[in-house]
């Protein structure tokens, strides 16, 4: 039996709660160390987000990727709706992705309310060094080196311009701000935007 009487309680239904921030920036740049001291923030205070991180998400939607514009509007297009949806469930977001055209962040923008972007500015040479150290579970290798030598001419920030938004909510400069301060002020915000 349903009885359709019982109503549920305002704050379940009201997803304007829940919030996405993408992490932007060039690659190298610190957007995932950046994002999991986030998301581990986040749950010592008992907020729960999720990550997506879209080198994980490219592999899935486009196993053999050619990294051609086309192919590119279509992973980040993707990754939005996956964002939006994730959003209107009332799930807070954390975006991990370059996201090098300012069209694929204005369509977030467009379609999730309570968006945040952050932008994680960062001296080209200090991205290629970062870049030949970090972690590449998921992102391709030697990136920036293959962009030099001309063997892909699809890398942001060498072959490709990375469009800097006019007035991201945040800009970090991890050439300057260690990756606690870059949470915090991140984390300040997200509780701002919390608060009703």
């Amino acid at each position: 039996m349903i009885d359709s009487s019982m109503k549920m309680p305002e704050d379940i239904l009201d997803n304007k709660k829940s919030w996405v921030v993408w992490i932007t920036g060039l690659p190298g740049s610190g957007k995932s160390t950046i994002s999991r001291k986030v998301q581990e923030k986040l749950l010592d205070k008992g907020v729960k987000s999720k990550i997506l991180e879209l080198d994980e998400i490219r592999r899935v939607i486009t196993p053999n990727p050619k990294y051609t514009d086309e192919e590119r509007d279509i992973v980040y297009l993707s990754l939005v709706y996956m964002t939006k949806l994730l959003a209107d469930c009332g799930t807070n977001v954390i975006i991990d992705a370059t996201g090098n055209k300012l069209a694929y962040r204005e369509k977030a923008r467009e379609l999730i309310p309570n968006f945040i972007e952050v932008y994680i500015k960062c001296p080209l040479d200090i991205c290629i060094k970062r870049e030949m150290k970090r972690d590449t579970r998921y992102s391709p290798k030697d990136i920036y080196k293959k962009g030099i030598e001309k063997e892909s001419d699809t890398v942001p920030g060498i072959n490709v311009p990375y469009e800097v938004s006019a007035n991201p909510e945040i800009i970090i400069d991890t050439s300057k701000c260690s990756i606690e301060d870059s949470a915090k002020a991140i984390l300040k915000f997200i509780e701002e935007v919390q608060e009703p």
